[in-house]
């Protein structure tokens, strides 16, 4: 049950970076959460083949609507830590295919998980041109999750960078999990552990 809570937030998460960040004008990081996780939360109800699980369908919607709009070099090379500044142009470009390969495959699952949840935004708790984090709730059955965004100043919009499910930092937890093969054999250990973690996702099921 606390996999499944998790994991519709994540998909509320998704969800909340699949508008395009420009807009006809500038609004606040807090306003541009609220109306995007509105938009797009509407979309998925209503589309029944995400809700039956067409795989290929999710995977376009993700990677159309909602990768375009995260830093994802950021949020990579935050994940990887230290050894990401010394990698070569060729592994950052390999660790950026398979790490964006992962998130919209986590992602894919997780929109599938939407059901009657809504997303509650918090004030900012201050104001900037800067970095901010943008505190959610979101409600649904059960007791409400928490689901804070760290966003950046895009041009007129936001890019998001992180988020925080439950108390819990993706870029942290990811950044732990990946420890062990960069540890034991630097990034080309961690790109071919992603990459066969990624084939093995990707592969067709057996009937």
């Amino acid at each position: 049950m606390l996999r499944r809570t998790w994991i519709s937030a994540l998909a509320l998460a998704a969800a909340a970076v699949a508008v395009p960040a420009a807009r006809a004008e500038a609004v606040a990081a807090d306003v541009f959460v609220k109306q995007v996780s509105n938009d797009v939360i509407d979309g998925v109800k209503a589309d029944k083949a995400i809700q039956a699980g067409d795989v290929s369908r999710i995977r376009t919607l993700v990677d159309s609507k909602v990768m375009p709009h995260v830093n994802f070099q950021r949020m990579t090379g935050m994940s990887v830590g230290p050894q990401w500044r010394s990698a070569t142009p060729e592994q950052q470009k390999r660790m950026l295919e398979e790490f964006k390969t992962l998130m919209v495959n986590t992602y894919a699952g997780a929109l599938t998980q939407v059901k009657d949840q809504v997303v509650v935004v918090k004030p900012l708790r201050t104001a900037s041109e800067g970095d901010q984090v943008v505190r959610t709730e979101v409600r649904g059955r059960g007791e409400p999750i928490q689901l804070d965004y760290r966003v950046e100043k895009a041009g007129d919009g936001w890019k998001i960078y992180d988020v925080n499910v439950g108390g819990f930092w993706l870029v942290e937890a990811y950044k732990g999990q990946f420890a062990k093969d960069l540890s034991g054999g630097g990034l080309d250990s961690l790109i071919t552990r992603l990459a066969e973690k990624n084939k093995a996702t990707n592969a067709p099921q057996k009937n």
